[in-house]
């Protein structure tokens, strides 16, 4: 067979056509293929293996950083430094740039290993048949037409076809469904979705119990797992909230300062008569003003510590901006196996045809004979350690026959079983037959209805009765109340048997069975759920489940731990399918809580693009590798870092090391605080630009006449030396009360509005500059200059200028002190909150005076720096700098509050 027709049947294979019509388009048979032919198709196929598609790595990365618009602005100020002359203060601003980007690359830097976590699910070796021997290979080199031997304890290698045997299959980590299904060859219906096929079986997946022959017909990309790792490399990520508006900012910023740089240079030089040398130095004054240097590291330090903060809370946060992004979460889509759930089967109740029966132990001879039917017929094991192994259904059978009173060692039931016949898809059912001392009993467990239709009688508390057509409908009443809760349902029976004619075929164990009752069982929600739900409620975040579970099973966790209790939709894989997006983007408008049951990956994917195109930020959970896909797409993926599977970590954005619902909650509400935080630090740092533009929009307007209030060097000690620290500090204040009690903010807010700007740049940055000026002019004045009189290198009034600019530079310090304390709230006064309540914010501050002293003080930084030591007496004002900056502000917050008190509206937003 030529390469060619090999990758032609490729794509014409149909894994659902007849059996042996799929032998024949896969040129294979049921002893398997040559050693020979098997390393032809290798070459053709290549390696059952997942492939990468690689990015523009760190290189791209590192360009990304040093190109962002506040960087493209410090870089032509570079050139406009070097240009006119003056290299030390380019190599300072060249300086800055690199530190800023270097920060921001190390803290964003993050390897994109999902395809390789994907790589994971391929074990090492499969039991392969090659020139009619069973052998263990490689499970890289299995090709199309490859016979396989699929056994119990084994992960699937590669898409496979069921052509003899049956097995279990846990399907969990591709369709999310928590109970195990059964693939076999005998079920070949091949309606519904291919991920539904009765005999099929995929790879990445787990065989739980069971033997049998299938054939490859798919390997690599072209499984489902592989065309789920394709998918999830074609979905890309796209920017946070607030690195939008970062960004935004930052060309607003850059289009003012080379908007304004531009005028004023040209008004410097034609009206006010500036030399060109000193209308250029102006603009790169200018330009350096209007940057805040320090506000993408502080940004970025910031949300290192709420990283920090949350990981020590159970929630690993893989990209910085994603903590920002959580406290804007409006919707979260929560998986419910292993995330509402416990992942593990519980038996909720027991019901015997005399009524309801207790979880205690048994106290008829009834109940006692349903307990011993579900120890002896299971090839689980259990003990009161808690060392269970075998199916999770089978384990919490065997837990309530222990609860009942019934508690058998693996070893005593095996000395007694006298035959076994494994669960059959078929029939649905499993049976034993099994000896006490002389009696011998065939116990039968599966579907209720399979094990009723081959009951004669039913148990009671005092013996046995015929089983009516009456008493058939009353049981299947039941039966369908309980799947109706959403519960798993078995159903139990006996027989006594002949010592001397045991049966043989399953057929004679299953008649004439006298039938016990029912359990119920439900993968319990986790108890710390509920809570975390109410929380989200009261915070305004949306609820949506979506499973690849049932919706009935679904509805009733939903609704145990407080999703849609006044009735949630449950809308089906199929019904979604069938909905135009029209009729999706509807549903989601109405604003309900929904669950979406039996969901494939592209359903994960199409809900999370309709609520994003309405606006929502979206957190998706999930813990499958079904979910790696719709985690990416999300503003926010979380995945389950303990149950989880690495798929699913590494295509998130944020892992729950705990597993815990309520953790995302506890991340919602820290990016609500940090988010805060970054506000209150952007009013802080955007105040002190215009005590740093003011100066040179003086001295460009008086042609020079009046010399520089403020050097450009001054501009980045205050912007890199005093201000970062504060600025930190102010990331981790408190949460303020009430922060989870109102609703989540838009996607198109800004995280800078008119409000902040009014107050950052025109009440706090309007005060400090009138006051930084009258120190200003107060130090020339008294020392004797005058309007026009020089102040270069070498004239009388060189010195004095040097303490002018010293002043300056202190006034500035001073009014960052009293900014620090204004910003640390929004509407509260400061006294309800505490003065010293932030430790780090005195040590910040503390820290800042230090560094102003070093400069002015320590001569050889002080002559870089073009500073020199004033008066004591010119010092001894600017210690009421602080007090009128925050004594202003806070009489600003009171009148703000009394208004909106007035005016009966809330404190929750600004």
């Amino acid at each position: 067979m030529t390469t060619t027709e090999l990758l032609a049947t490729e794509q014409t294979t149909d894994p659902r056509e007849p059996t042996d019509r799929l032998f024949r388009d896969l040129r294979t048979t049921p002893d398997g293929l040559t050693d020979r032919e098997a390393q032809r198709r290798l070459e053709a196929y290549g390696p059952n293996e997942l492939t990468r598609r690689r990015g523009s790595g760190w290189v791209g990365e590192l360009v990304r950083q040093l190109t962002h618009p506040l960087a493209l602005l410090l870089w032509l100020a570079a050139v406009l430094a070097v240009v006119g002359g003056t290299v030390v203060l380019g190599a300072a601003i060249v300086v800055v740039i690199l530190l800023n980007a270097g920060l921001a690359f190390a803290q964003e830097r993050q390897a994109e290993r999902a395809v390789e976590a994907l790589a994971a699910y391929l074990p090492v070796l499969a039991t392969v048949v090659r020139d009619g021997v069973t052998k263990s290979v490689e499970a890289r080199t299995l090709v199309r037409g490859d016979v396989v031997v699929v056994a119990e304890g084994n992960r699937i290698s590669a898409d496979v076809r069921l052509f003899a045997g049956a097995v279990e299959i846990d399907n969990s980590t591709l369709t999310g469904e928590s109970v195990p299904v059964i693939r076999s060859a005998d079920l070949t219906d091949v309606s519904g979705n291919v991920l539904d096929a009765g005999d099929l079986a995929f790879s990445g997946t787990n065989c739980t119990a069971g033997e049998a022959r299938a054939v490859v017909f798919a390997t690599g990309m072209h499984t489902e797992l592989g065309r789920i790792a394709a998918m999830s490399q074609r979905v890309t990520r796209e920017d946070s909230p607030l690195e939008r508006q970062v960004k935004r900012v930052a060309w607003l910023i850059a289009a003012v300062a080379v908007g304004a740089g531009l005028l004023f240079l040209l008004l410097g030089v034609t009206v006010t008569g500036l030399s060109v040398p000193d209308a250029l130095n102006f603009a790169i004054g200018l330009l350096v003003a209007n940057v805040p240097e320090g506000l993408l590291p502080t940004i970025t330090l910031a949300l290192a510590v709420g990283v920090r903060v949350l990981a020590r809370a159970g929630a690993v946060v893989k990209r910085l901006s994603a903590v920002e992004t959580l406290g804007s979460t409006t919707v979260i889509c929560t998986d419910k196996t292993g995330t509402l759930t416990q992942n593990r089967m519980h038996v909720t109740d027991v019901w015997t045809p005399s009524g309801p029966v207790a979880l205690q132990p048994a106290t008829t001879g009834a109940v006692r004979r349903l307990a011993e039917a579900l120890a002896l017929c299971s090839n689980a094991s259990h003990d009161q350690t808690g060392a269970d192994s075998g199916d999770p259904t089978e384990v919490a059978l065997l837990r309530a026959a222990a609860e009942l009173g019934v508690d058998l060692d693996v070893g005593s039931r095996a000395k007694g079983r006298i035959a076994h016949f494994a669960f059959d898809p078929s029939v649905r059912l499993m049976s034993t037959v099994d000896r006490a001392g002389d009696a011998m009993t065939a116990h039968v467990k599966g579907a209720p209805e399979e094990v009723l239709a081959r009951s004669t009688q039913f148990a009671t508390t005092s013996g046995t009765e015929l089983l009516t057509d009456a008493a058939r409908a009353e049981f299947g009443r039941t039966f369908a109340e309980f799947e109706s809760r959403g519960l798993r349902v078995i159903g139990v029976a006996d027989r006594a048997v002949d010592p001397a004619a045991v049966p043989a075929v399953r057929v004679e164990a299953e008649r004439d069975l006298v039938f016990l009752g029912v359990v119920a069982m439900l993968d319990p929600p986790r108890p710390e759920v509920a809570a975390a739900v109410r929380r989200c409620q009261a915070a305004g975040i949306r609820l949506i489940v979506v499973t690849g579970d049932n919706g009935l099973t679904a509805a009733e966790i939903a609704r145990q731990v407080g999703i849609g209790r006044e009735g949630t939709t449950v809308v089906t894989g199929a019904e979604l399918d069938r909905m135009t997006e029209a009729e999706l983007d509807r549903l989601l408008a109405e604003g309900n809580e929904l669950i979406f049951a039996r969901s494939s990956p592209e359903a994960k994917l199409r809900i999370a693009d309709a609520l994003r195109a309405e606006g929502n930020v979206v957190a998706m959970t999930g813990d499958g590798v079904n979910d790696a896909p719709a985690l990416r797409r999300a503003d926010i993926g979380v995945a389950m870092g303990a149950s989880g599977t690495d798929v699913a970590r590494e295509a998130a954005t944020m892992v729950l090391t705990d597993d815990d619902f309520a953790s995302i909650v506890t991340a919602v509400e820290s990016g609500r605080q940090v988010y805060d935080n970054v506000r209150k630090f952007i009013v802080y740092i955007f105040a002190h630009a215009t005590p740093e533009v003011v100066p040179f929009l003086i001295y460009a307007l008086s042609g020079g006449r009046i010399p520089l209030p403020l050097t450009v060097l001054q501009i980045l000690a205050i912007d890199l030396g005093t201000e970062t620290l504060p600025a930190l500090a102010l990331g981790r204040e408190p949460a303020e009360p009430g922060l989870m009690d109102r609703p989540p903010r838009r996607r198109g807010d800004g995280v800078i509005n008119a409000t902040m700007l009014a107050r950052a740049w025109g009440l706090l940055g309007g005060l400090s500059a009138l006051l930084v000026m009258g120190a200003f002019f107060w130090t020339l004045l008294a020392g004797g200059w005058r309007l026009g009189d020089p102040t270069g290198t070498g004239d009388p009034f060189h010195h004095l200028w040097l303490q002018a600019t010293t002043m300056s530079f202190l006034g500035i310090v001073a009014c960052q002190i009293g900014t620090a304390f204004a910003a640390r709230t929004q509407y509260a006064s400061l006294r309800t909150i505490g003065v010293t309540s932030n430790h780090l914010l005195l040590w910040g501050i503390l820290f800042e005076l230090v560094f102003a002293a070093v400069i002015v003080g320590v001569p050889l930084l002080a002559s870089i720096f073009g500073m020199a030591v004033p008066p004591a007496s010119y010092l001894l004002p600017l210690l009421a700098f602080p007090f009128i900056v925050w004594g202003a502000d806070e009489l600003w917050r009171l009148i703000r509050r009394r208004r909106r008190s007035a005016h009966g509206l809330g404190m929750s937003s600004s």
